[in-house]
C-alpha cells in the first residue's frame, strides 16, 4: 500500500527533525530504543515510565540491560538535551507525537490490556489538535480502535481521524540481534484513516529506513499476531520433535541443520526450554493449532526440570537439595530481556522442588532477577561445584568448552556444549 513515497531504499534521516515533541510511554525493551532513536533523529523526546527506579537509573545514564542500549548511547542522548526520562505525565504537555509501548501482561492465558487503557487515559488530557498517537504494544486485533480510541476521545474531547491522528505500528524488537535493529528493520504502519496513516508514516520514515503501510490498525495488529504465531508454532514443532526423537536414536539438532540446507520452503528453528518475550495469546479460540503450539511451549520448562531430575537420578542424586547452576536467565541470547523468560520458569520450578539454584546472567539488570536465585560468576570452580549445569540461555560470553570439561553433568537446552558429561534437550 503506497502512501506518498517509497522509503525502501532510503537511509533513515537523523538530524532532519524540526524539534517536534515526541512522548514515548514505556521505557523498556521497546520504548527506550525508540526514544533514543527519535532523539538522534532530531526530535525532543520525553520518555515516560511508571517504574521510579528505572527512571532514576536512566537519568543517571544507566540502561540496566534494557533494550540492548549501550551506556554511551544513553549518555549522548541525555547530554544532547533531547531526551528526558520521567515518571510524570505532566511532562507530556504539548506533545506532537505520542507512542505507547507499555507491556501487555498475560494473566491466566488472557492479555491484560489495562496498561494500554491507563496510558491512554494519562495521555488524553494532553492531546492537542493535529497531534498523533501511535500504539506499539503487542495486543489483539481491534485494540487500537475499540479500546484506545474511545479512551483518547473521551479524555480529550477530540475526534480521532479528524482532530487528531491515531494509528498502530507493531514492535519488531529482536534482543541481542546486532544485524537487524530498529532503524533498519522494516516498520509496519497504519492509521484509522488516510490522514492518520500519513502522519504515522511520516514519523517513522524519519527514524527507520523502510516503512510498510497497511490499510488499517486491525490489519497491522493482525500482522503482529501472524508474526508471533509463526514463531510460536515453529518453536513448538521443534520442541515436540526434541522430546520424541530421542528414543528413535536420531539427533534432532543435526536433522534441523541438514533441513536448513534446503534453499527454499524451510526456515530453521531450534529447540529450547520454552518461549519468552512479548507473546500474544491467540484470542477466542482463533487458530486452534496456534493455541496447541502455545500449550506445548508453555509446558517446556516443566519438561526440562523433569529431564534434569531424571538425569540426576541416574547419577544417584536427588533434585531436592541438589546444587543447580543455570547459565542464562534472559529469554534470548546476548540480551538482558527477562520478559516471560522460560529460564525464570525453570528456576522457579527447580526451587519449588527443593533445588539450590545458582545462576549466571551477565546481561540482565540484577535488580530484576529472582530473589531466590543466587547470582554468581561463571568460573571453573562454580561449574565443578554444581550437581548439574543447565544451559538455559546460550549467551556467547559463556565458555562452553570449560563448562563441559569442569562439570560432572550438563543439561543443555540450547545445543552449545559437547562432551561425555553433556545431555542435550
Amino acid at each position: 500500500m503506497a502512501v506518498t513515497e517509497d522509503h525502501e531504499d532510503h537511509e533513515a534521516r537523523p538530524g532532519t527533525g524540526d524539534r517536534q515533541h515526541v512522548v514515548v510511554v514505556g521505557q523498556g525493551h521497546v520504548g527506550l530504543p525508540l526514544a533514543l532513536r527519535a532523539a538522534e533523529a532530531g526530535f525532543t523526546v520525553t520518555g515516560i515510565d511508571t517504574d521510579e527506579q528505572r527512571v532514576k537509573r536512566l537519568t543517571a545514564g544507566e540502561a540496566g540491560g534494557v533494550g540492548d542500549v549501550p551506556a554511551e548511547r544513553l549518555t549522548a542522548a541525555l547530554t544532547s538535551g533531547r531526551y528526558l526520562p520521567t515518571t510524570d505525565y505532566a511532562d507530556a504537555a504539548g506533545f506532537d507525537i505520542c507512542v505507547i509501548t507499555v507491556p501487555v501482561p498475560v494473566r491466566d492465558g488472557v492479555p491484560d490490556r489495562g496498561p494500554i487503557e491507563a496510558a491512554g487515559r494519562a495521555i488524553a488530557p494532553h492531546l492537542r489538535p493535529r497531534a498523533t498517537v501511535i500504539l506499539e504494544s503487542t495486543t489483539a486485533p481491534g485494540t487500537t480502535e475499540d479500546l484506545l480510541r474511545p479512551v483518547l476521545e473521551e479524555g480529550s474531547g477530540l475526534t480521532a481521524g479528524s482532530a487528531f491522528h491515531l494509528g498502530y505500528s507493531p514492535e519488531r524488537t529482536d534482543p541481542g540481534n546486532t544485524r537487524w535493529r530498529l532503524e533498519n528493520t522494516p516498520k509496519v504502519v497504519s492509521g484509522v484513516n488516510v490522514r492518520s496513516l500519513l502522519a504515522v508514516d511520516g514519523f517513522y520514515a524519519r527514524i527507520v529506513r523502510n516503512t510498510v503501510p497497511v490499510s488499517s490498525p486491525r490489519t497491522a495488529e493482525l500482522t503482529k499476531l501472524i508474526e508471533d504465531t509463526f514463531r510460536q508454532v515453529n518453536i513448538a514443532l521443534v520442541n515436540e520433535l526434541a522430546t520424541v526423537t530421542g528414543p528413535l536414536g536420531a539427533d534432532v539438532h543435526e536433522a534441523i541443520e541438514a533441513a536448513a540446507t534446503k534453499p527454499y520452503g524451510f526456515l530453521p528453528f531450534h529447540p529450547g526450554p520454552g518461549v519468552g518475550g512479548h507473546r500474544l495469546p491467540v484470542p477466542h479460540g482463533l487458530l486452534r493449532f496456534a493455541a496447541l503450539a502455545q500449550e506445548v511451549n508453555d509446558a517446556m520448562p516443566e519438561r526440562v526440570v523433569d529431564r534434569i531430575a531424571a538425569g540426576l537420578d541416574v547419577r544417584e542424586k536427588a533434585l531436592a537439595g541438589a546444587r543447580v547452576l543455570l547459565l542464562g536467565l534472559a529469554y534470548k541470547r546476548n540480551s538482558g530481556d527477562l520478559r516471560e523468560s522460560p529460564a525464570l520458569a525453570v528456576a522457579a520450578l527447580l526451587a519449588a522442588r527443593g533445588a539450590r539454584v545458582h545462576a549466571v546472567e551477565p546481561y540482565a539488570d540484577p535488580a530484576r532477577l529472582p530473589a531466590d536465585v543466587l547470582c554468581v560468576e561463571l568460573t571453573e570452580q562454580e561449574a565443578a561445584a554444581a550437581d548439574v549445569v543447565v544451559v538455559t540461555t546460550d549467551h556467547d560470553t559463556f565458555d562452553y568448552t570449560m563448562v563441559a570439561r569442569a562439570a560432572t553433568y550438563v543439561f543443555d537446552t540450547r545445543d552449545r556444549c559437547r562432551g561425555e558429561s553433556v545431555e542435550r534437550l
